[in-house]
């Protein structure tokens, strides 16, 4: 009897390992459909607010809000396409393979005027890069055959396109739809308050991830205003490009940097380096350094106090842990999955004190 027990047993945990198993190799096949329910799932959350508004204030039809949410997200999408588009045709121009030639030339050109203006200020600055063999890692053929597998991949996103705006369109339209697939999951006696949890998540999240939109707007403004000053090419698509950047957190804010930083030198390729190119890029430079004081001292710390009620030494303890264990993706969800766990903390384990004192705002 006992050995029976032990082979049904032991048959029962392979059962369930063999089951886990299948779940994780299909959850990995179908990782693209996943992809694109929580890029879905995010603009119906961003789009939430204004449904809300349609129907409520307007008194509009709830499919009639949806529709015209989602002609109001398109037309958005469509206006950014259409901003990226110069600078997509100019740089294509620019490295096609016809264009090498001048572009290295343009570069070495710069390169000398840059180590030319440091030998006044007794700095050899050719010696160092040719000590570091940096020069030697670079290959400007790799450009072209980069824009190429760019272009490529516009057919694979066109797809990702539509299924994102498709599931968008009935998560906006039946707002309980995701709410239902997840309840499925849920044991029974636990179905109102994970309900009443699922709500409040809704709720929060809508606010955090609209806080963002105005987060990126305020340092989108801030960009191109000094990037216009300075009289910078493509000065608007390069600003929105930057603030997009700064969704993730801290590491967005140097990548931004440096392609700023770029960009605004490859503008004045041909001027002199000195009269030209220096003092235009440090001003630049000086611009993009108060966007992010302001960022960091004034939008950020509203948004996150304001729209998920965290205190923003707590919220930078979360992302500092979630890129520690999940790398970039941790620190892009960090805020969403932490104020999650809060509200469901809250809901179900608010007797204990560490629980009820960390979501006492909440």
């Amino acid at each position: 009897m006992n050995s029976k027990i032990i082979a049904s047993g032991i048959l029962r945990a392979l059962g369930v390992l063999l089951a886990i198993t299948l779940l994780i190799f299909f959850l990995y096949k179908i990782q693209a459909v996943i992809v694109y329910i929580a890029v879905a799932a995010v603009i119906s959350l961003i789009g939430r607010p204004i449904v809300l508004f349609l129907r409520h204030k307007l008194k509009f039809n709830n499919t009639i809000a949806v529709v015209v949410t989602m002609v109001l997200l398109i037309g958005l999408l469509a206006g950014l396409v259409g901003m990226f588009i110069p600078l997509v045709a100019e740089q294509g121009q620019n490295l096609a393979l016809l264009n090498i030639e001048d572009l290295q030339s343009n570069i070495e050109s710069l390169y000398n005027q840059i180590v030319t203006y440091f030998e006044f200020n007794n700095i050899d600055v050719e010696q160092s890069i040719k000590d570091s063999n940096l020069l030697s890692k670079l290959d400007f053929a790799v450009l072209p055959n980069f824009l190429n597998s760019f272009i490529s991949g516009l057919g694979s996103f066109s797809i990702g396109l539509f299924s994102v705006l498709f599931i968008s369109f009935f998560f906006l339209k039946d707002s309980k739809l995701f709410e239902d697939g997840i309840m499925t999951f849920i044991p029974k006696g636990n179905e109102t308050r994970s309900k009443r949890s699922f709500t409040k998540i809704k709720d929060l999240l809508s606010r955090y991830f609209v806080g963002l939109v105005f987060q990126i707007l305020i340092l989108f403004i801030i960009y191109t205003i000094v990037l216009l000053t300075f009289s910078i090419d493509n000065a608007v698509v390069i600003a929105f490009l930057c603030a997009l950047l700064n969704l993730v957190p801290y590491v967005g804010p140097l990548v931004s940097g440096f392609l700023m930083l770029l960009l605004s030198m490859s503008s004045n390729l041909g001027e002199s380096f000195s009269e030209v190119i220096l003092p235009k890029t440090s001003y630049v430079m000086i611009g993009f350094i108060i966007a992010q004081l302001v960022d960091n001292f004034f939008s950020q710390p509203f948004i996150f106090s304001k729209s998920v009620k965290s205190h923003p030494l707590e919220i930078f303890l979360v992302i500092i842990i979630g890129g520690i264990v999940f790398g970039i993706i941790g620190m892009i969800v960090a805020v969403p999955a932490y104020t999650a766990i809060k509200v469901i903390l809250k809901e179900f384990l608010s007797e204990y004190k560490v629980v009820s004192k960390l979501t006492q705002d909440l």
